[in-house]
């Protein structure tokens, strides 16, 4: 399937699933969608930083397909729907990133997410490094 096939099926994907929650989601240039619950004080990431980040990621059906309650990373390693979405926060932010597949994985396979994937991220920026 083309790239930009994938990102209408996406947005379509992302605006239902927006509206079935209720939620009051922002949409970035890049296609990214993110719903700030609390935006936090403190630094905001760069995409070199070091963040400490608690959160639970799943797809639109609710299949959960990884979690962590205080995952250490660098940005620079990190897909590009949280390189991005995580700037929006602060130190303490709590959030939804609600993420394209072309800001993720595109549609290859990648452990149980399956290609084409919207990802959606229950995310807490605990710190910035």
């Amino acid at each position: 399937m083309k790239k930009n096939k994938f990102k209408q099926l996406n947005e379509k994907e992302i605006l239902a699933y927006i509206s079935k929650h209720q939620l009051d989601a922002q949409k970035t240039e890049s296609g990214l969608h993110y719903v700030i619950v609390s935006k936090g004080e403190g630094k905001s990431p760069t995409p070199e930083n070091n963040v400490s980040i608690a959160y639970i990621g799943y797809l639109t059906n609710g299949n959960i397909f990884d979690k962590s309650e205080n995952l250490e990373i660098n940005l620079s390693v990190v897909i590009e729907g949280w390189k991005e979405g995580l700037s929006y926060f602060k130190e303490g932010g709590e959030g939804i990133l609600i993420i394209p597949s072309h800001l993720a994985y595109g549609n290859t396979d990648y452990g149980a997410i399956p290609g084409g994937s919207v990802l959606i991220f229950d995310i807490i920026l605990s710190k910035v490094f």
